[in-house]
């Protein structure tokens, strides 16, 4: 009777290990799958091009289209911001100019030009920089002057002058929204 008992424990016990098993793998699986859904890679032939070209990492660009316009080519912002990668029409007038190209801003709604000038500014500003945070400081104000400010006071950063507190609530959340969206593109494609 005791070798009977031992023997229907010892079975529930392997069953319970196994239902969590498979428990566990299928959450695991779900998981990954809304995660691949919700960090999709559309445009991904643009995005390596233009990667490639300008040096900045593809996890990067990834994260700032999916934050700044969830992949919409034609999204314009609270504060007139175009395509992808948001870009200002200031900025993309700074950019033709070093670029020598006479472009109009319109064309920032195709996804090609928009993934093209916004990782070569993402790239320039790296060369100003060093530092994606700071980069990203930049890119999401759209005022350089402002965080070069932050940067010479010395109140925002750290004894290397590299800025580790951003002082407008909206851009260090967006700064911060995008590190997570690249933190996680990393891990989902990039590990």
């Amino acid at each position: 009777m005791k070798l009977k008992n031992a023997a229907a424990r010892s079975a529930v016990i392997i069953t319970i290990l196994i239902l969590s098993l498979l428990c566990g793998y299928i959450y695991s699986t779900v998981w990954h799958s809304i995660d691949l859904r919700s960090h999709p890679r559309d445009c991904r032939e643009l995005v390596e091009t233009y990667a490639a070209a300008y040096g900045v990492p593809e996890d990067l660009i990834y994260a700032v289209i999916l934050t700044g316009s969830d992949f919409r080519s034609n999204h314009v912002s609270e504060d007139g911001r175009i395509g992808l990668m948001q870009l200002s029409e200031s900025t993309f007038a700074r950019l033709t100019k070093i670029t020598k190209e006479n472009l109009d801003h319109g064309i920032l709604y195709d996804p090609e030009t928009n993934i093209r000038y916004g990782t070569y500014w993402l790239s320039y500003l790296y060369t100003q920089y060093g530092r994606w945070h700071t980069v990203l400081a930049v890119h999401v104000s759209d005022d350089e002057d402002l965080v070069r400010l932050w940067l010479e006071s010395g109140l925002y950063t750290d004894d290397k002058g590299n800025l580790t507190e951003i002082p407008v609530e909206t851009v260090a959340e967006t700064v911060e929204a995008i590190e997570e969206a690249r933190e996680k593109y990393h891990e989902l494609y990039y590990d």
